[in-house]
């Protein structure tokens, strides 16, 4: 039997590219090996010719930062309701002022002045009801604070003032001096001396007289001569006082002209004492006194 030969290249050719075929089916139908990170090329024939093609990133996915909590803002308090009616009254008798000064008519001005009639009433009751608490609440009483006002209670108050500071200045006498600055020829300080004479014998502080001008004092018979202190301390004005401490040399004016007895004791108390000198430093000097 004689077999045709274009017949059996046919079959072969149909026969080649069936097995061609079914080769790329299976070429893309065969999965990967699990875990095969290294895979011959032939194997992902789907992928193309990359053979340089990066490996995966192994790095792990960015987690989603929480977003900050933002704070609550604290809440305003209401305003109380005598607010709202303090400002609305106020801005009303203002409003009404307003208008009167702008139209000074019979009906403007009377609204204006009853309005402004209610508001005394109000701050006259307010006035009575704080007196009220004061007399029930001494540390509230303006009467016991300070120097009273009572002409009684004002005597006793100034008894114990005068008691306590000549105890203070007669303390001060231990270890300081009064200088008495004066002129021969002033009779401001004639008249002014008597008053140191007798102030140095009630307190038991020395009162050291100095003459400008070199000059007698009467009362005074160890008065010294100015030797250039009154020129230190700047005496323009005389009589003059002065209160020194002479191992350190500390020196703080007392005051000029004519003084009583109670302003001397009232200003040595005052200067001698740390507030005293803490309000004006600047006047406390320190001199080599003799």
């Amino acid at each position: 039997m004689r077999v045709r030969l274009p017949s059996i290249l046919a079959a072969a050719v149909v026969f080649i590219a069936a097995l061609v075929v079914g080769m790329a089916s299976a070429q893309v139908v065969a999965p990967a090996p699990p875990g095969d990170s290294l895979r011959p090329y032939w194997s992902d024939g789907w992928r193309g010719w990359h053979f340089y093609e990066d490996p995966p990133s192994e790095e792990p996915a960015p987690t989603a930062r929480p977003a900050p909590a933002i704070p609550a803002r604290p809440s305003t308090p209401p305003i109380p309701p005598e607010l709202v009616e303090f400002e609305r009254l106020q801005k009303t008798l203002e409003e009404l002022r307003n208008i009167a000064i702008m139209r000074p008519t019979e009906a403007n001005v009377r609204r204006y002045m009853e309005l402004e009639m209610q508001v005394v009433n109000r701050a006259s009751y307010f006035a009575d009801v704080a007196q009220r608490v004061a007399w029930a609440t001494p540390e509230l009483d303006p009467t016991l604070q300070g120097r009273p006002v009572n002409a009684q209670a004002l005597e006793v108050f100034d008894q114990q003032q005068r008691s306590d500071r000549s105890t203070s200045v007669e303390s001060l006498g231990r270890d300081h001096v009064l200088f008495f600055f004066y002129r021969s020829d002033c009779p401001y300080c004639h008249a002014f001396a008597p008053t140191l004479q007798a102030f140095e014998a009630r307190h038991g502080i020395q009162v050291v007289a100095v003459s400008v001008d070199g000059g007698p004092m009467p009362g005074f018979p160890k008065a010294r001569p100015d030797n250039g202190i009154a020129t230190a301390l700047k005496v323009t004005q005389v009589p003059a006082v002065f209160l020194a401490q002479p191992f350190t040399g500390k020196i703080s004016p007392i005051g000029f002209g004519v003084l009583s007895e109670s302003q001397l004791l009232e200003r040595i108390a005052t200067v001698a004492s740390p507030a005293g000198e803490a309000m004006l430093p600047g006047a406390t000097q320190r001199l080599a006194l003799p």
